[in-house]
């Protein structure tokens, strides 16, 4: 920014009133001040931390817990569903014929038996990614699009604090990454809880925009090529993309826009300005990025391994993130023809695709983690935001309950073998130990050693608790 009046009118502290207004300015950035102390204030981890990373795999539109990880096969025939239940590695875990892969390595594992909330339509999604419930209403549900009011993602509330740590201008990625596309975008919308909402949109997750061949196609049904797995940063270019001298001419003006704020560089505040800046022009230019986001690095023994399916080749993109340093990693099961997961037709696409494709991706994350010496050290969570109705109907297909469905939890000293939680006879309820999405969201938290009820600032600067009435379930850790 230039400073055009050349009589400057200054106030008591020796600042400008242009200053002033220039510094107050800095909220384009999605910083305040109250923003920045609240957030060094409370940005101290917890001593039990174990986890470095999460890595979320959200399967959206509500896979069924009949289906996968809560069969009944003593139910009536019209409840427990085609499938059969196999024996695994975890006593008393009745888990489906189709998940053989996940069941040979359910000793790195915990299965949440009784997530539950009220919330039985898609716009959970807000609840599962943010542990804040949805509170917007529409009459039809077509009131599904992001806003800047929502509740900030966890991811972005990692990313918040991260950004404010000592550490924050040292990092060398994005601690918030969404993976390959964002929620929605494949069905042409921009769902809600995946943003950073009132924190502001400097803690939005950088996100790859893998797209679909057609109206028709489902990437996440069939294998992609190289062509198509283009995992670039959405919003950022390659190296040839933006000549060196333009880049150089962008940091110039940036520097121009920093002159008129050094003469305050004795304040801490506006020094996370600066390392914001420096970070957005590394970010720009990385090769670490670029690096990470390379997936033909890896062996095709390997990709073969995580299956060459869109979910597949996300999670192993997944887990090079991780490994490169992003701290929260979201990879997605989106549903490009607006079932998938969503499974209200039939058991078909379940059978084929659905459950053979994440047990295949899932299998080989726990496996991969674990052979490089990661799975210490990052949470890895499996969640839909919703169930399935106990009862089916005629065509084998199921409608959304989200009073009574699973998520699975490895790695960063998780018990594994283990299952939480029992439902009833139908799985329709909890009948015992129900955990909620603030449970979960706490939990996340408490593993990453970030305090869940630290206080960061909404958008009005009234301090707001990360997560309100959530329990982390330590009895999950080993």
């Amino acid at each position: 920014m230039l400073t055009i009046q050349s009589h400057a009118r200054r106030v008591c502290s020796g600042l400008t009133r242009r200053d002033l207004l220039q510094i107050g300015g800095a909220g384009l950035f999605g910083l305040s001040l109250e923003n920045v102390l609240a957030a060094e204030q409370s940005s101290a981890t917890l001593p039990h931390a174990r986890a470095k990373s999460v890595l979320f795999l959200f399967l959206f539109g509500g896979p069924s817990q009949l289906e996968t990880f809560d069969m009944k096969p003593d139910a009536p025939s019209q409840l427990r569903g085609p499938f059969q239940p196999i024996a695994s590695r975890t006593p008393d875990l009745k888990i489906c014929e189709h998940l053989g892969r996940s069941a040979a390595v359910s000793d790195k594992y915990c299965v949440v038996r009784t997530m539950t909330h009220p919330h039985n339509d898609h716009n959970a999604c807000h609840y599962i990614q943010t542990g804040h419930a949805w509170t917007r209403t529409a009459a039809n549900g077509s009131d599904v699009n992001a806003r800047e009011t929502d509740w900030p993602a966890m991811g972005s509330v990692v990313e918040y604090v991260s950004a404010h740590q000592s550490t924050g201008a040292a990092r060398g990625l994005p601690d918030y990454v969404y993976l390959p596309n964002r929620l929605g975008h494949l069905q042409g919308y921009d769902r809600t809880g995946q943003y950073a909402g009132w924190l502001g949109s400097s803690y939005n997750a950088l996100a790859t925009d893998i797209r679909k061949r057609d109206s028709n196609d489902n990437p996440f049904f069939r294998d992609c090529d190289d062509a198509e797995l283009d995992f670039r940063i959405k919003g950022l270019v390659g190296p040839d993309a933006i000549a060196l001298d333009r880049l150089q001419r962008r940091q110039s003006l940036l520097e121009q826009y920093d002159a008129a704020r050094r003469r305050v560089d004795a304040s801490p505040v506006f020094r996370a300005q600066d390392r914001l800046k420096t970070r957005a022009a590394e970010l720009v230019m990385s090769d670490q990025i670029r690096q990470a986001l390379d997936i033909r690095r890896e062996s095709a023994a390997l990709r073969d391994r995580y299956g060459r399916h869109l979910f597949g080749q996300s999670t192993l993109m997944g887990r090079r993130m991780v490994e490169a340093g992003s701290r929260f990693v979201t990879v997605l099961w989106d549903a490009p023809d607006g079932y998938s997961w969503d499974s209200h037709r039939s058991s078909k696409h379940l059978e084929k695709h659905l459950i053979p494709g994440f047990d295949q991706a899932f299998s080989a994350l726990l496996g991969d983690l674990d052979e490089r010496g990661l799975l210490d050290e990052t949470l890895v969570v499996a969640v839909g935001e919703m169930g399935r109705t106990p009862k089916a109907n005629n065509v084998w297909g199921r409608g959304h309950w989200s009073y009574c469905f699973p998520c699975v939890l490895a790695g960063a000293g998780i018990r594994g073998g283990v299952v939480y939680g029992e439902s009833d006879k139908e799985a329709a309820w909890p009948k015992d130990r129900p955990v909620s999405p603030e449970d979960l969201a706490a939990t996340i938290f408490w593993a990453l050693g970030i305090d869940p009820e630290i206080r960061l600032p909404d958008r009005n600067g009234r301090p707001v608790q990360i997560v309100e009435n959530g329990r982390p379930l330590a009895e999950l850790f080993g």
